[in-house]
């Protein structure tokens, strides 16, 4: 007989095992790991533990990630609230820029703004190109990759030669008004497979939060 063969009544005859129970005894199997021959309920012991191992891994992989996001949800809450306490427009840009450095411990902050009249002394408020705002426009999604977009690698400053990774944000409302930009020296920081359903949730946040200021 085939070994399939074998597999398959053994399968279709799970009764086996019971009728020729000295069978277990007699049967030795190689250990996984090499070495001396195991009998087949040793063999079956060591299985379940590999499996017992797979499983707790997992369950230590999913609680990582609950902790994670949980940390995370808290960040949003307390930038969630230093916006709202924010009453005018410099203090929602300072929390806006104190909890991105501080609570999400991301080391460059740029943003710009084109709605709301002249304002030299607001440096968000700079001149900002044609670009840099069809680039923002075109967002459906906050963006992420390892190089600056456009000529915004400009808006960091003397930093912008040492980013390897950075991430964008379209603010909106009716319209596109603005462009939140994060940056990193770290590459692994931002990059394109990363998940966005935060970075989607500061955007909207920060939108919200700066729109009733730029009338």
């Amino acid at each position: 007989m085939k070994p399939e063969e074998v597999a398959g009544y053994l399968k279709d005859h799970p009764d086996f095992f019971e009728q020729y129970a000295e069978l277990l005894a007699e049967i030795y199997i190689p250990h996984p790991h090499g070495g001396r021959a195991i009998p087949i309920s040793e063999r079956q012991i060591l299985t379940l533990r590999e499996r017992n191992r797979q499983i707790e891994s997992k369950l230590r992989e999913v609680i990582q990630y609950g902790e994670e996001n949980d940390a995370i949800s808290e960040k949003v809450h307390r930038i969630s609230v230093a916006l709202l306490a924010a009453p005018e427009l410099r203090a929602a840009l300072n929390a806006v820029y104190h909890n991105l450095r501080e609570d999400f411990a991301v080391p460059h902050v740029a943003l710009r703004l084109w709605r709301g009249g002249n304002r030299a002394d607001v440096p968000e408020f700079r001149p900002v190109s044609d670009a840099a705002r069809e680039f923002a426009e075109s967002l459906a999604n906050p963006y992420c990759g390892s190089r600056a977009m456009v000529d915004t690698g400009s808006w960091f400053g003397e930093a912008s030669a040492h980013l390897r990774s950075f991430s964008y944000l379209p603010l909106r409302d009716d319209a596109t008004f603005g462009l939140l930009a994060l940056a990193s020296e770290d590459p692994q920081r931002f990059y394109p497979e990363m998940g966005t359903l935060y970075l989607r949730r500061l955007a909207d946040l920060t939108s919200s939060a700066l729109a009733p200021h730029l009338k």
